[in-house]
């Protein structure tokens, strides 16, 4: 049986270094915080928000929210992003998403500064993920690599297979784990026999979107599985991969809830730190 990839434990571990790194700054006389957009009620959009502040409050960040209401005007939102841009006690800016239908999405992320995009989405940061140059990166590819590094699995010169090229996680984590001398398939929903590419795998990360698609005759024996999905179904919330089954094959593999979906948060929070050294440099 597998072991597991505990995604609650590094999460518990890096919000102590966060915490240790915001007393820092204040001894400095800077108070680290984050921005958060978010037009309309969308329930989950809602409990994201909270759920940030409620992290943000235990590791001393400011939080500040600001909740538009869903017929927001796409200037409206454009001059509250401009207005934290140049706000020099706001060091992260973060718009949740899904913006209402008439916001055209792209636009507004590309509003936020570069180095206050702590989600990582502006047009700038994706380069640089791919240029190899400094900048602030999405949060669940990050949390996939940092699952892996801290849990002691070697990535240089294992062939790790992606499940996934949505713009979210499978993109950007093909040049975020190619820093990390990977050799990479990107497979996706035209992959043809896609269980000939997974059972290749030293490392497979699924984050495709589509419950319980990997299953345990697709997976090498001792291969590590990273599960990047969160998918709600009548019987609950699960991942990508059929849990159950594949860890009687995996040699590590992350649940859930309890893996990937734990550091997210917490490496969001990284970014705005990250963002305010590069801020700092300006």
């Amino acid at each position: 049986m597998a072991g597991i990839l505990d995604g609650k434990g590094i999460a518990a571990k890096i919000k102590e270094e966060l915490k240790e790194e915001i007393q820092q700054w204040k001894d400095r006389g800077i108070q680290p915080c984050l921005a958060v957009i978010l037009a309309g009620e969308d329930p989950a959009s809602v409990y994201y928000a909270k759920a940030k502040q409620k992290v943000c409050e235990s590791l001393g960040m400011t939080y500040r929210f600001i909740n538009l209401p869903g017929d927001v005007g796409e200037e409206d939102i454009l001059g509250k992003i401009n207005e934290l841009n140049g706000d020099k006690t706001v060091h992260g800016i973060m718009v949740e998403l899904p913006l209402p239908k008439h916001i055209d999405t792209k636009k507004v992320t590309a509003a936020i500064l570069p180095e206050k995009d702590v989600d990582g989405v502006h047009p700038m940061n994706r380069g640089a993920i791919m240029s190899g140059d400094e900048g602030l990166f999405p949060a669940t590819p990050q949390s996939c690599i940092e699952l892996l590094l801290r849990s002691g699995v070697e990535i240089e010169g294992k062939h790790v297979v992606i499940v996934g090229r949505g713009e979210t996680v499978g993109k950007p984590l093909v040049f975020m784990i190619l820093k990390h001398h990977a050799t990479v398939s990107i497979c996706h929903s035209r992959t043809r026999d896609l269980s000939s590419f997974t059972r290749q795998g030293d490392i497979v990360i699924a984050a495709v979107g589509k419950p319980k698609l990997i299953k345990a005759d697709m997976v090498k024996p001792g291969a590590v599985v990273v599960d990047a999905g969160i998918n709600e179904t009548n019987e609950g919330m699960c991942g990508d991969v059929d849990y159950e089954g594949v860890k009687e094959i995996a040699g590590l593999i992350s649940p859930v809830p309890g893996g990937v979906g734990s550091l997210t948060t917490t490496l969001l929070l990284k970014n705005v730190l990250k963002g305010l050294a590069i801020q700092l440099k300006k």
